[in-house]
């Protein structure tokens, strides 16, 4: 691979477009939107326990197949560096990495407060009436309850983060209040991590996030899932009062 490859791993609602799109500013970075790179190999992987693969186990051969995923997958990018989001430092995706990657690699780790997610999404499937969420539930109860599943993205996505700490030499943490407040310090330290050359980025007309000619399509999940704010900047969400108690109560301590 002649590409230097780098993951990106956060919650839903913690900054990843915006982060994306400022990082995309760098022509020699391509910061990817939600990826299928992990899914893809476990796919693969799975085969193996198929009757077909133990009917004729060609382990060699598959596992050509598994190495090769990054590679091929990137190969027509014309960028340097790729920022790959996907929940890489889940335990199990980490035991796929070692067994098929098998080459170093940086993670960054960018948190938010978990009841700001919460609010987030409160406030965008109110302001969007064809929100997924809003076709699951009509309180915001049986909606967060849906979102908050222990099987879904962001419990998958919290564990990648609560793993990530066992790997402090691999993993760089950011908090989104860091990023918005002082960005210039956050994306120094970044490049300083990642060991690239720095790039003086804009924090303000920011575009909405487009990699290779290719944008999202949030007619599958609702308007404006990923439409950023053009300027780099905190503001109050009206929505916080909204959310339950319960998950107060169960998230509240959750603090980044």
């Amino acid at each position: 691979m002649n590409k230097q490859l780098f993951f990106l791993v956060a919650t839903p609602r913690s900054g990843n477009t915006v982060f994306a799109s400022i990082m995309n500013q760098n022509p020699e970075i391509a910061c990817t939107a939600n990826s299928i790179t992990l899914e893809v190999m476990k796919d693969i992987d799975f085969l193996k326990t198929s009757d077909i693969f133990f009917n004729y186990p060609d382990h060699n051969s598959l596992n050509n197949v598994l190495k090769s995923v990054f590679d091929n997958y990137y190969k027509d990018w014309p960028q340097k560096y790729i920022i790959d989001r996907n929940p890489v430092t889940t335990p199990g995706n980490l035991k796929l990495m070692k067994n098929y990657f098998q080459r170093p690699f940086k993670c960054i780790i960018l948190v938010r407060n978990l009841l700001d997610i919460l609010a987030s999404y409160i406030k965008w499937y109110s302001e969007n009436p064809n929100a997924f969420l809003n076709k699951i539930g009509n309180t915001d109860e049986e909606k967060l309850l849906k979102l908050m599943n222990k099987k879904g993205t962001i419990a998958k996505d919290l564990e990648a983060i609560k793993n990530a700490n066992n790997y402090p030499e691999m993993c760089h943490f950011i908090k989104y209040d860091d990023m918005v407040s002082k960005p210039e310090q956050v994306f120094s330290d970044l490049y300083e991590f990642l060991g690239i050359k720095l790039f003086k980025h804009s924090f303000q007309n920011l575009k909405q996030l487009e990699v290779n000619g290719i944008c999202y399509d949030d007619t599958i999940v609702g308007n404006n899932m990923h439409t950023i704010k053009t300027e780099l900047k905190k503001q109050p969400n009206p929505y916080y009062h909204r959310i339950p108690e319960r998950f107060i109560k169960e998230y509240g301590h959750i603090k980044f």
